[in-house]
């Protein structure tokens, strides 16, 4: 067997991989058993980007399983929108129409995919930056459904994921974009942990060297920092506990960026901004967030 044979065996097992991760993924959750329209999306989508690679080499189709995943477990959507995020770039790439993917997989995974095509070409195009704000309002507003916006979010996640096999102009272009439009979006609809990730990625590509000296100076100290953040979340449990308030206590040291703002905000080092930690207690009801908030 000679080496493009092998390298393309090899391929379509690692593509057979990632799509049966996304499906065990979707069994775990509460959603609809609704295998069969998944596989039939995945095959399709499969075929019709076939032969075609990313920057980074790998075939295309492990963009749409990725942003499919990430749809499923980080964002929390069903079937429709696992599908539509499959497909969603079948209408702008290949030579597939809206109707087609009507015509097969029904009118609502065809107007979602059909909403995605048409952000991809206009609103998030060349004109982009001079109209941002404009166009984040609309956003808002122009999408018969939500679902269109919540999928757009998790592509951009996984392309500011693999931005490193981009061009540092395209880099910097991208960063920039994400920052002004995309992490601001997950933040009005909720979805605090992937506007931090966006946030964090965005420096990474925007600034490196900012980004890089922040990294390291925050890891020279991260075994004390979490060892006090540690002993913080011992601490509040241990009272909560006490004061018989069922909670849930977690910590974690606060992201880059965030960091970042304060220090340009501030106008201060790293070593001068006190409040890099933050701690969570989550509780049962509205008296005992009373409660906690007396305890501590």
């Amino acid at each position: 067997m000679d080496t493009e044979n092998q390298k393309e065996i090899a391929e379509e097992q690692m593509i057979e991989q990632a799509f049966q991760e996304l499906l065990n993924d979707y069994l775990a959750t509460k959603h609809r058993k609704r295998i069969e329209i998944i596989t039939k999306a995945f095959n399709f989508a499969n075929q019709a980007h076939k032969g075609i690679k990313r920057r980074s080499g790998e075939p295309y189709i492990m963009h749409p399983i990725a942003v499919a995943k990430i749809v499923c477990n980080e964002i929390g959507l069903g079937s429709t929108s696992i599908c539509a995020a499959l497909l969603h770039d079948v209408v702008e790439d290949t030579d597939y129409t809206v109707e087609d993917i009507e015509n097969i997989f029904g009118a609502k995974i065809a107007q979602i995919v059909d909403g995605l095509t048409k952000i991809s070409g206009g609103i998030f195009g060349d004109r982009a930056s001079a109209q941002a704000e404009n166009f984040k309002k609309l956003l808002l507003t122009m999408s018969d459904d939500i679902r269109v916006i919540l999928i757009k979010i998790a592509d951009r996640l996984h392309n500011m994921r693999t931005l490193g096999s981009m061009l540092p102009n395209k880099q910097y272009k991208i960063a920039g974009e994400t920052l002004y439009i995309y992490a601001p979006l997950a933040n009005r609809l909720g979805l605090y942990k992937i506007k931090t990730e966006l946030d964090d990625l965005a420096l990474k590509y925007s600034q490196p060297e900012v980004f890089y000296d922040l990294v390291n100076q925050i890891n020279a100290r991260k075994t004390e920092r979490e060892e006090f953040v540690e002993q913080i979340v011992e601490e509040v449990s241990t009272h909560m506990k006490n004061a018989n308030i069922k909670a849930e206590v977690n910590g974690r040291v606060k992201h880059f960026f965030s960091i970042y703002k304060k220090m340009v905000n501030q106008d201060k080092t790293v070593d001068q901004i006190y409040d890099l930690f933050a701690v969570r207690i989550i509780v049962e009801s509205v008296k005992d967030c009373y409660a906690a908030l007396g305890v501590i």
